[in-house]
């Protein structure tokens, strides 16, 4: 028996960096993946995995906005950690979120504003109002409202692997639901897509409704970043592409050299399962299939 105590204690003394990845406890044994069974969600951008040892602080909500329906925008006011401010370097970073005096668990969420706005003290976050959960409250917050935020984490997306520019002039982003905040924030980043022949960013959600930063597709275009939305269940009138990201792509994926092409993956499990393999297949290295969990 002793051996069996000595086995789980090291299984439960992991690495807590591995509370990083979307799937926090995916790969665990069966026995801590019954344990945690409550706690891991379905991946999406707003995660209520257990924290293990985050030192969290408070920053006021400077803004609330309905950016789509039942999708929030947030603006946190970070100006009094210098820490947050100097460790948000690269988009696709994130940080834990919870509102202050509960006792949820945190929620992981992707970064939706680019690095610069840390460095005037900001940042902003992409939220779906999920009732019940850590989201949900935050959606219920007013301006002034105290919510804590963990150190930032993760490393982000690795873009310098698609350098130089103009040796990938192909770059495939694929993003649905709210994993288009992370794509924001390496779109405003900036990434020298007018120096490349071929940007394509496929954006799905379920209709126009929940579609956020409709606002933001003329500027992003200007960028050099070619938008094409795609629903999953089409509007009345709706001319545009229809289905899931992944065979939209499919089915006009274009020419393109895989050697030279890379991509930006940031949604939900079974898009970047499907893409990734596409792409694999096709040639494209795996360490230009970029994700940030």
């Amino acid at each position: 028996m002793a051996w069996i105590a000595i086995r789980l204690a090291r299984l439960i003394s992991c690495d807590s960096a591995a509370l990083g990845n979307r799937y926090p406890f995916q790969q665990a044994s069966p026995i801590l993946h019954r344990c945690f069974s409550s706690l891991a969600v379905r991946r999406d951008h707003a995660h209520s995995p257990f924290a293990l040892d985050a030192t969290f602080v408070e920053a006021p909500l400077t803004s609330i906005r309905l950016e789509a329906e039942q999708i929030y925008s947030l603006s946190l006011d970070i100006s009094s950690s210098p820490a947050i401010m100097k460790g948000y370097t690269r988009a696709g970073q994130y940080v834990q979120l919870r509102v202050v005096g509960s006792d949820s668990n945190p929620v992981y969420m992707s970064i939706a504003s680019p690095p610069r706005t840390a460095a005037s003290g900001s940042l902003e976050f992409l939220v779906k109002n999920s009732k019940g959960r850590t989201a949900g409250s935050l959606c219920n917050l007013k301006r002034g409202d105290k919510v804590e935020v963990s150190p930032i984490k993760g490393s982000g997306f690795a873009i310098e692997r698609l350098y130089p520019a103009e040796d990938f002039p192909t770059v495939l982003l694929f993003a649905t639901g709210t994993g288009i905040s992370s794509v924001r924030s390496l779109i405003e980043s900036g990434f020298d897509a007018l120096k490349r022949s071929d940007v394509r960013l496929y954006y799905g959600t379920r209709n126009l409704q929940e579609m956020a930063y409709q606002d933001k597709f003329k500027e992003w275009e200007l960028s050099g970043v070619k938008i094409i939305p795609v629903l999953s269940q089409s509007n009345a009138g709706w001319t545009g592409e229809a289905g899931y990201v992944q065979s939209s792509f499919l089915k006009e994926k274009g020419t393109m050299d895989p050697i030279r092409t890379g991509a930006i993956l940031s949604g939900h499990r079974k898009m970047e399962e499907d893409v990734t393999s596409y792409l694999l297949v096709e040639g494209v290295k795996q360490e230009k299939i970029l994700k940030n969990f």
